[in-house]
């Protein structure tokens, strides 16, 4: 627990030889973890704390912060608790929606969403992901305790509990019509939004870029420099609460028209052609060594895939059920562009 006013220290470990501190000083704070591999920095209101990152310690620090929702709270003599305290207290107590202790809370993690200073899911440092379930049912909390509200857009008009997003000039998106962000999805700078829609809780990250009728689901974690092609489905998940949302990791390529649903992972500058469709239950076989290897809602970072069928048998005779092939990888050896332009050449794969 963090009490307002006094100095409070969180060490976080980072290596087996040092510990990072963050002293938090104000009744209010905001937790924002910004910049690249080399420096983050956190904003305690107005007093930034830099971290240099020695082995995991910048994702650990990321991880305390993003799971254990420090920021407290302590208003009209209420007693002081953490973020996560009262949305926990108010998904078992659905009559604590009612309370303007709830309300606030709710409304702090949809703002942090939307910021990009709250995650519905982070990378853990050790080459995972973990999913913050209590974001998630802040989202869900969030619904019941909107009105319908009618959003006029110049000639547009829309119903809807939520508000669309706004700011993009100043966070350096370029969005163009009739791309759609509602608020509580968090888009950072250089995204480009072609005519798509991106849902609550989604996180697209830097450099990315959002076809023609893409669609990016709630809670959704989209990286760095990531094509989303014209008319990809990426799915969104709320419940189960444990269940992790779909990723899409840094500098993967999503061809035309592919879905990807139900928490499945895609790694790092991965392939995918069009029309690959992969759930949970989607077989993916990597054909490239002498024996196959299936695997499961994982592609790993810089596989090339494409459609495959393979044969099933039923009471009424054998038929081929869909599936998705490995079929190569990108280069380490060059850069993303020139690997993925490879990639395509080489193997023959339609975007």
């Amino acid at each position: 627990m963090i009490n307002p006013g006094t100095p409070t220290i969180m060490p976080m470990q980072g290596s087996a030889s040092m510990i990072w501190s963050i002293c938090l000083k104000r009744a209010f704070v905001s937790t924002v973890f910004k910049g690249d591999a080399t420096m983050a920095e956190l904003s305690v209101t107005a007093m930034p704390v830099r971290l240099k990152p020695q082995s995991n310690a910048i994702y650990l620090a990321m991880g305390a912060i993003y799971t254990c929702g420090y920021i407290p709270l302590k208003k009209n003599g209420m007693e002081n608790s953490s973020l996560k305290d009262i949305i926990e207290r108010t998904w078992l107590d659905r009559d604590l929606l009612q309370s303007t202790q709830s309300r606030e809370a709710i409304a702090i993690v949809i703002e942090g969403l939307d910021k990009g200073e709250l995650r519905c899911a982070y990378p853990d440092g050790n080459g995972g992901w973990e999913v913050n379930d209590w974001v998630k049912k802040a989202v869900i909390l969030n619904f019941p305790i909107q009105k319908m509200e009618t959003i006029e857009v110049g000639p547009f008009e829309f119903h809807d509990k939520m508000p669309l997003k706004k700011g993009y000039a100043k966070a350096g998106v370029r969005v163009v019509p009739h791309a759609v962000a509602r608020y509580g999805s968090y888009i950072a700078k250089g995204v480009i939004l072609m005519p798509s829609y991106i849902n609550l809780g989604a996180y697209v990250d830097s450099g990315t870029m959002v076809d023609t009728w893409a669609t990016v689901g709630s809670c959704a974690q989209i990286g760095k420099e990531v094509h989303l092609s014209g008319g990809v489905g990426i799915g969104g998940v709320l419940e189960p609460l444990q269940a992790s949302p779909v990723i899409i990791e840094d500098g993967a390529f999503i061809g035309s028209r592919c879905i990807v649903v139900e928490g499945v992972r895609v790694g790092t500058e991965a392939v995918l052609g069009a029309g690959v469709v992969l759930t949970q239950s989607t077989l993916i076989i990597d054909v490239t060594g002498d024996k196959p290897v299936e695997l499961k809602g994982y592609v790993p970072p810089r596989s090339v895939v494409i459609p495959g069928t393979r044969p099933k048998i039923f009471p009424a005779g054998t038929f081929n059920i869909p599936c998705a092939l490995i079929i190569g990888k990108r280069k380490k050896s060059t850069n993303r562009k020139t690997s993925l332009n490879s990639a395509l050449r080489e193997h023959n794969v339609a975007v």
